[in-house]
């Protein structure tokens, strides 16, 4: 749902500067790259165990909340654009309201997720189709981080807030928190009390369950003093309509970007076994490059929305242009970074000779996806914070689309080299498609 503020509700002007978008993305960088920490954690943690069953069964539960968390994420961008808006607008009782909106639905949501735990944890085991022992620890590990399901989504709300109103330090903060207890009791309880596989679930759900404690204290705090706002305010149903449009466009959006990296592993495998590990080792440059993205792009949301909130186009068209030069100076960086030193990353990442030989081969394709790459992430924040979403959904519609035809096209002609190409289409797409459309709404929204 495309929806822009009532042209009679309008903020007080603002100047988008270099250090407005460093205070965001910096602090947000900093918070994406400590995430993939808790895997490496996880995965050592287990792996002192000495059991190839749980490892596998770690892995195998972990591809299962990427995929349930990654998809309600859209909680926490939903919450980043609307708060936004009405901090543009200077509305802080909307900005109230929303994130109250936020929780509400984290708390519905978890809950009925935790109640469908069972159903996750068979359909996982069915997906993956593991060996017995393997889906006996895929089921333990689910049933318990199953548990941190609310936990999990009201800290999507609670940075979505704070990333809204362009407090990044505080949501660094947070992540921090969330994180570094999640990494120190998963080593307690996972190791030093025995506990193994469990412990390192337990020590997820601890980790969430620290940091929502202190989301809402936080967020307790700061409203203690507010105006306790009427019900019928908080669940207003056209809010609650918007908050919804907004999460579903998000939702599909999420759902097609992990459609195309499952065609792109699928045809992968059809290329034999050692291009498919070839392959997973080389995602993984995408994946840290886009950690560094997301930092800017999370500025983009918060400035766009911002400036839409108060209806300046000026502050827009500013927060456009700097959070594109530093994406795309970033993103030079992070290419020239994985180029230099990618040979190495792959070394150690594998000890397979003809594996490895692949992987250093097909090096440049993976390195430049950052910055094929870096158009797509920055307009994704723009669109989200405007809260045009659909768009956002449609484009990344076509830019699958266009994705799929390729592979259908001219996939089998060029094997691996096509495979890695259609990844780089399929993400020039989608930020040309983006930038495309930027100047239709951004006239329609600043009319």
């Amino acid at each position: 749902m495309d929806q822009a503020p009532s042209p009679n509700t309008a903020g007080p002007p603002f100047v988008v500067t270099n250090r407005l978008v460093l205070s965001v993305a910096v602090p947000m960088t900093l918070a994406y790259l400590t995430t993939p920490l808790i895997g490496v954690v996880d995965t050592a943690v287990v792996g002192q165990l000495g059991s190839a069953a749980l490892l596998g069964g770690l892995a195998g539960g972990a591809v299962v909340f990427d995929v349930v968390f990654s998809t309600f994420n859209s909680l926490r961008s939903s919450t980043t654009g609307l708060v936004a808006q009405a901090h543009g607008r200077g509305e802080p009782e909307e900005e109230q309201a929303t994130v109250m909106r936020s929780l509400a639905a984290a708390l519905g949501i978890g809950i009925l997720l935790m109640l469908l735990t069972p159903a996750v944890a068979a359909l996982g085991v069915w997906f993956i189709d593991p060996a017995p022992d393997v889906a006996e620890a895929m089921r333990a590990y689910i049933e318990i981080r199953m548990l941190a399901a609310p936990l999990t989504l009201i800290n999507f709300s609670v940075l979505g807030y704070l990333l809204g109103r362009g407090e990044g330090g505080l949501g660094l903060a947070l992540q921090f928190l969330l994180n570094g207890a999640n990494i120190a009791l998963s080593i307690l309880l996972g190791l030093k009390l025995g506990w193994g596989l469990e412990g390192v679930a337990w020590g997820t759900v601890g980790g969430e369950l620290l940091a929502a404690a202190a989301g809402i204290a936080l967020l307790t705090r700061r409203f203690s003093g507010a105006r306790r706002l009427p019900l019928a305010r908080i669940f207003d149903v056209a809010d609650i309509a918007r908050m919804l449009a907004l999460n579903g466009d998000i939702m599909i959006r999420s759902f097609s970007l992990l459609a195309a990296f499952a065609l792109f592993t699928r045809q992968g495998a059809q290329l034999g076994t050692v291009t498919l590990a070839a392959n997973a080792i080389l995602i993984n440059f995408f994946l840290v490059a886009g950690y560094f993205l997301d930092g800017f792009a999370t500025a983009a949301e918060q400035l766009a929305g911002r400036a839409v909130g108060a209806r300046y186009e000026p502050a827009f068209r500013r927060a456009v242009w700097l959070t594109s030069l530093w994406g795309f100076a970033l993103a030079g960086v992070a290419a020239a970074v994985l180029l230099i030193f990618g040979e190495a990353f792959v070394g150690l990442l594998t000890t397979a000779p003809e594996v490895r030989e692949l992987a250093i081969a097909f090096l440049p394709w993976a390195a430049l996806t950052a910055v094929s790459g870096v158009l797509a992430f920055q307009m994704d924040g723009v669109f989200i914070g405007a809260t045009w979403s659909r768009d956002m959904r449609n484009m990344m519609l076509l830019s699958l689309a266009i994705f799929v035809l390729w592979l259908i096209v001219a996939g089998d002609d060029f094997g691996n080299h096509g495979l890695w190409a259609a990844i780089h289409i399929f993400l020039v797409a989608r930020g040309l498609s983006l930038l495309a459309m930027l100047p239709k709404r951004a006239r329609e929204t600043f009319a």
